[in-house]
């Protein structure tokens, strides 16, 4: 058991190592992507609403296809190296090209590379990791993650900084964003290795035919439900800009909220697997109510920087455990699918989420969008409590 154990925390390391680069790349030219679509592309919230809707459309359709090539071929690494090598190429070019619809068709490739590789990366996780530690594995590999995320914006502090003065420092910093992939790509053609999914081959030649079980679509329903209004983190950026907080501040703020969330990934992650995905999934929908609502409610720009840092418990309690929880809720067979149709529907509902936030502010105020996403925050929990006794977890 130890021998067979060693390997599959190794390649669990590795998952998490490609992603910390994976996240410097990210965050590195994320938080002002907002502000380069209106001051300097001179866009309006609407189309940012558009097009930050379109990376987690074009993330999540193409999870389905992902999830069916990984369940189809037990071949993970290939998919994931296409996922990565898209978002390489796509991210440098929107220095380039500034017209509306190049705008919309990169970001939205960015969008299809994330969702190719998330599944394959997601059951590679879920195969390194037995099911009384997943919810930890998942943390790890999160925390990792987010610990790029940390240092992405504070390397884009260092980057604003040198090149404030600059007519060009938005493109520089665009361009800088394809560095970080490398280490990425190269780590993991060099450092991970493939997991085969369990099962015997007759049951893994049969996936595509035998249906999903109910309790995943009970959970894929109301995950949908709190999506919709969870709209980009975009619009957070410019609602704290709206209420001063400054260029050279907003990566600072970012880093700081990604630290909460990568400090509490794993205890977080662990915590799930103590006492369940649902309490800690409800834990975390009100974490974000309280911050949806406290953007709304904000008159200073000092708050930002507390709203910022209890958002990141949101994440800490959220996309590792629900993932875990889906890990939980499908036989390993079908997992590559599971995560490829959940990946899909909550990135059409988050495209739906972008359109209603923008079309919110726009029409009605900054405020709105965030009154609208704690409203439906709340609701989800109290279905997701109501739900629970019926989200039977499948056997390992």
């Amino acid at each position: 058991m130890d021998k067979e154990q060693k390997p599959k925390n190794k390649n669990a390391f590795f998952i998490g190592f490609l992603s910390f680069f994976g996240g410097i790349s990210q965050d590195v030219f994320a938080p002002i992507l907002p502000i380069y679509y209106t001051a300097v592309l001179g866009f309006d919230k609407t189309f940012i609403g558009v097009a930050e809707g379109l990376v987690a459309a074009g993330s999540y359709i193409f999870t389905v296809v992902a999830g069916f090539f990984s369940d189809k071929f037990k071949k993970q690494k290939p998919i994931i190296f296409a996922g990565y090598f898209l978002s390489f190429i796509s991210r440098p070019l929107l220095a380039l090209f500034n017209s509306p619809g190049s705008v919309l068709g990169l970001r939205f490739a960015d969008g299809v590379g994330k969702g190719i590789k998330d599944p394959p990366k997601d059951v590679l996780i879920a195969g390194s990791s037995e099911k009384n530690v997943r919810g930890k594995s998942f943390g790890i590999v999160r925390m990792m993650d987010t610990l790029g995320s940390v240092a992405g914006p504070l390397i884009l502090f260092g980057l604003l900084y040198i090149w404030k003065s600059s007519p060009l420092v938005y493109h520089y910093i665009i361009l800088f964003a394809a560095v970080p992939l490398v280490f990425t790509l190269t780590t993991l053609v060099l450092g991970v290795k493939e997991t085969q999914n369990p099962g015997t081959p007759a049951a893994a030649s049969s996936a595509p035919s035998k249906p999903l079980p109910k309790q995943y679509f009970i959970f894929l329903g109301t995950m949908a439900l709190f999506t919709i209004g969870n709209s980009s983190d975009a619009f957070l950026i410019l609602r704290a800009q709206s209420l001063g907080v400054t260029i050279l501040e907003i990566p600072l703020v970012i880093a700081l909220f990604n630290l909460i969330y990568a400090l509490f990934a794993v205890p977080l992650g662990s915590l799930s697997d103590r006492i369940g995905r649902v309490p800690t999934i409800l834990i975390g929908w009100a974490a974000y109510a309280l911050v949806y609502l406290g953007f709304a409610l904000a008159n200073h720009a000092y708050l930002i920087w507390f709203l910022y840092a209890f958002y990141g418990i949101y994440y800490a309690t959220n996309l590792g455990v629900a993932k875990a929880f889906l890990a939980d809720l499908v036989g390993p067979e079908h997992r590559g699918r599971a995560f490829g149709i959940y990946g899909m529907t909550i990135g059409l509902v988050t495209l739906m989420a972008s359109l209603i936030a923008g079309s919110l502010w726009d029409r009605v105020g900054a405020q709105a969008p965030f009154y609208f996403g704690a409203v439906a925050a709340a609701i989800a929990a109290i279905i997701l409590f109501l739900s629970a006794k019926k989200l039977k977890v499948a056997p390992a």
